[in-house]
């Protein structure tokens, strides 16, 4: 376990930090981060390990979201699911919000189109280091990440996705007093009928864009989200073919990308009645509905809150399969995929009233978890990906 150590590494853009938000704790396989301050209000962090290799990837800054002082400031919260792999999540993890700073850098507030193009930069470095590792190794080409994107900024939320991890929103309703679950982002899962029929739609002349198998509906048999960072098998025909491993292999030819990489995208105008935002990789969600998870967290403190949520989806995984929480806990990573997934999740409470004394000394904070470090020998494709 010691390659995973370090979950949580820090940074900031400017000298003058909180060292206790760069803080995270590591328990076995999880990490978490109990609490910290961001712009906006308190945050929460947690991480837990299920695969042989960590998958997820995530991280929360606060602050500048450009690279100049004049730009705009908020808060970003990354959540970054890969499959096959972790060198995708990983490289999102480093390059995604520069190249949205680098993008906003002109501009006095974000737009949709900046984050748009920040994930289409993104797409495009992930496929040059594809390019370059084809020689040497070509599975690069079939490892890719899912990507949910939150930012609050100028009394906005923006929530841009690829793939099927999910932000829910915990808000208060004015009639009853009570917090009702608004999910803001849209999943692109095959199992969804409405991303079958986009599927078939945008590949009319292809009668196996999508199929059955197992009772789980795939992408060419083989995926079930539709869209994704990397993934570059089923978008560039030059890199479905041999050395590929043959179950990546499609056999009939494409000339369009099979699955995209163009995120959904919402803008949210924030008010009083929004509490807080669960961000979450579909681990979390496949054991939890969406008012499950903000009822949890509207009952309970907000210390803690995201490790609290890992643990109710792990009971809920253990109640499944017949066994207690502390038996699940017992078994290994790698076998513990068998029962749940990575699940990552980030809390991010939205205070109203924030002084701009307290947006000084909270406003410049940078955390991440998931951080891997990973062995020469990794069980998954591996390269070093700056």
């Amino acid at each position: 376990m010691d390659f995973l150590g370090n979950c949580f590494r820090s940074r900031s853009d400017s000298s003058c930090w909180n060292w206790l938000d760069a803080k995270g704790r590591q328990d076995v396989l999880l990490w978490y981060k109990d609490t910290g301050k961001h712009l906006h209000g308190d945050f929460s962090m947690a991480v837990v390990q299920a695969n042989n290799l960590l998958e997820d990837q995530c991280q929360l800054e606060s602050g500048s979201l450009s690279l100049k002082q004049s730009g705009p400031r908020g808060t970003f919260i990354g959540v970054y699911d890969g499959h096959g792999g972790p060198e995708t999540a990983r490289y999102i993890n480093n390059h995604l919000l520069q190249h949205l700073k680098r993008l906003a850098s002109g501009q006095q507030s974000l737009s949709t189109d900046v984050i748009r193009k920040a994930f289409q930069a993104t797409e495009e470095g992930f496929l040059s280091v594809v390019s370059n590792n084809w020689p040497l190794n070509p599975q690069m080409a079939a490892v890719g990440s899912c990507c949910l994107v939150g930012i609050v900024s100028d009394e906005k939320l923006y929530v841009a996705n690829l793939g099927d991890s999910r932000a829910v929103l915990g808000r208060v309703a004015k009639a009853s007093g009570k917090v009702t679950a608004v999910q803001l982002s849209t999943e692109h899962n095959a199992n969804i009928e409405s991303v079958r029929e986009e599927l078939c739609s945008e590949h009319p002349g292809d009668s196996k864009v999508v199929v059955l198998k197992n009772n789980v509906w795939r992408v060419k048999g083989i995926i079930q989200v539709s869209r994704s960072i990397g993934d570059v098998y089923l978008k560039k025909p030059e890199f479905n073919r041999e050395p590929l491993y043959e179950k990546f292999r499609v056999d009939e030819p494409f000339q369009k990308p099979i699955l995209s990489s163009d995120p959904s995208i919402i803008t949210h105008q924030l008010e009083p009645c929004d509490r807080f935002v669960i961000f979450a990789s579909d681990g979390l969600w496949d054991h939890l509905s969406n008012q499950e998870a903000v009822d949890i967290v509207n009952s309970h403190s907000r210390k803690g809150i995201a490790k609290r949520l890992v643990k109710a989806a792990q009971k809920e995984a253990a109640r499944k399969r017949e066994m207690s929480y502390v038996d699940l806990k017992k078994i290994a990573r790698g076998v513990r995929r068998h029962f749940h997934d990575d699940i990552t999740v980030v809390v991010v409470f939205l205070d109203s009233g924030i002084s701009d004394s307290r947006s000084r000394r909270f406003g410049n904070v940078s955390v991440r978890g998931g951080g891997v470090n990973l062995p020469p020998n990794s069980l998954a494709p591996f390269s070093i990906i700056g």
